[in-house]
């Protein structure tokens, strides 16, 4: 029996659609306000976060985070890197002229990452939910195939 590509089609959007459905349906029942025009939505492109967050992985954040703690998962612009990093503050520290420095590292990386980052660097935070992180798994694979990521 041979299925048409659309069927296969069909199925596929399905599925996905799905998965979609019960990750909203998962952050809405952590209470995380994901319509709030401070939040958006990043794709995890790496697995420098395994396992806590795997390529393809959509996490919800917070733009402009008014606090970063130690152990908070940050979106910040690297200087050692030309895309956005999504990496967790292990340190916080001050530079000699009082500024406060993050530092930062991926949960698989068996390194800090290289330059401590600036206050001002930080885009966005990853949400909290009271079940943990607010993630919807996998179904950014999508736009990182359409990046070509």
């Amino acid at each position: 029996m041979k299925l048409s590509k659309k069927l296969i089609s069909v199925i596929f959007i399905g599925i996905i659609s799905l998965i979609f459905i019960s990750g909203l349906i998962g952050i809405y029942s952590q209470n995380i306000d994901i319509t709030s025009q401070n939040t958006e939505t990043n794709v995890v492109a790496t697995g420098s976060m395994e396992p806590t967050l795997y390529r393809g992985d959509i996490v919800i954040v917070e733009k402009n985070p008014d606090k970063v703690n130690v152990g908070d998962i940050v979106v910040y612009n690297a200087v050692w890197f030309d895309q956005p990093v999504l990496h967790r503050v292990i340190a916080i520290k001050k530079s000699s002229d009082g500024d406060v420095m993050y530092e930062t590292k991926g949960d698989n990386n068996p390194v800090s990452d290289p330059y401590l980052v600036k206050r001002n660097q930080i885009i966005s935070k990853v949400k909290m939910g009271k079940n943990g992180l607010a993630i919807i798994p996998k179904i950014g694979y999508i736009t990182l195939r359409i990046r070509g990521l």
